[in-house]
């Protein structure tokens, strides 16, 4: 299907679903500052045809109307069982993209381009993982630096040993909300090393932040250690209240990448290297590869696994601070995947 459209449909009108710049004020941030929106990403795909959006909400479907002249629905389900969609994009609050995403699978929807974190809890990403998996629906999650071009070029290094034997892991940021922002900066260090992380020890800060949009928003940051594999230790440093620019610092024996938009290699020889990122959205890129996936007929990747395996880091951070920072292996076990991670 290399010379025609495909048809998409999104479900969850806000800010990073369809650019509401109410929505956006409401957040206290703006569309422009965005990596990207869902709603751009697809309206700028030559071969993505947007045809229709769903959301609860009277004035986001009203000011999505306005905006793009197209079809608008209150519940998704009506949508699904009236338009023919090849790809959705499900960018809802956490607690419901579970439900939605298996419906779309259900409902035969080709790709599916989920919102992060995958899940409110790993056993529901893990169902949103096999029922795409049985009824052959690709899985996309939205962790951006995954297609970042600067991210794929450091994972490149490091795997054929430009930074030697890795031997630690630093990674800070400032506005706490382990699952809104730490759910990006672990799935980063995971893509990053390629290394899974095996151990979570980590407290919670409890300076309880407020979220604007009420208290089931309520997601704390922390502090902690991820034990990975090889026994790389990779210390966190997350606060509510941070003041440190956000980073990850991976050290090896010839050298250190500090990783923030862009990325600085320096070698122990002294040489330094800049890798810049590419002009474009990092959603414009999982789009372009959303639809040469379905032009081929073949899942490019395994996102929602990673995803999963990124919500356990999370939830494991909510298990040890339950514990009074005691060790937690992961894989997850039993009733420690329905830790609820609560972000929007």
């Amino acid at each position: 299907m290399t010379d025609s459209s495909y048809r998409a449909g999104i479900i969850g009108l806000g800010f990073i679903g369809a650019g509401d710049p109410v929505s956006g004020d409401v957040l206290g941030q703006r569309v422009e500052d965005l990596g990207g929106t869902h709603f751009g990403a697809l309206t700028a795909h030559s071969r993505v045809q947007l045809v229709a959006g769903s959301s609860r909400d009277e004035g986001r479907r009203r000011r999505f109307a306005e905006r793009s002249g197209l079809r608008t629905y209150a519940d998704w389900r009506e949508m699904l069982d009236t338009e023919a969609l090849d790809i959705v994009s499900v960018a809802t609050y956490t607690n419901v993209r579970a439900e939605i995403a298996i419906g779309c699978a259900k409902k035969g929807i080709r790709a599916i381009y989920c919102e992060k974190p995958i899940a409110s809890t790993v056993a529901d990403g893990e169902k949103m993982v096999v029922a795409c998996q049985t009824l052959g629906s690709l899985l996309v999650v939205n962790h951006n630096r995954r297609f970042e071009s600067n991210y794929r070029q450091l994972r490149d290094q490091i795997r054929a040993g430009k930074l030697g034997r890795l031997t630690s892991v630093m990674v800070q940021w400032t506005s706490g909300r382990l699952g809104n922002v730490g759910t990006h900066m672990f799935d980063a260090v995971r893509m990053l090393t390629g290394r899974e992380v095996v151990g979570v020890s980590g407290i919670l800060d409890n300076a309880g932040k407020p979220d604007c949009r009420g208290d089931q928003f309520r997601d704390p940051g922390g502090w902690g250690l991820l034990r990975l594999e090889d026994g790389i230790m990779a210390n966190v440093s997350a606060p509510d209240y941070g003041m440190v620019p956000p980073q990850i610092t991976i050290c090896g024996t010839e050298g250190r990448a500090d990783v923030s938009l862009d990325i600085q290699i320096e070698y122990i020889d002294g040489a330094l290297e800049s890798l810049r990122r590419t002009a474009g959205s990092n959603m414009d890129v999982a789009v372009d590869e959303i639809v040469a996936d379905l032009d081929a007929g073949t899942h490019f990747s395994d996102l929602g696994k990673e995803a999963v395996r990124t919500l356990e880091v999370i939830a494991a951070f909510h298990v040890s601070a339950g514990r009074n920072g005691s060790w937690v292996e992961l894989p997850l076990q039993n009733t420690e995947k329905t830790i609820v991670v609560n972000s929007g």
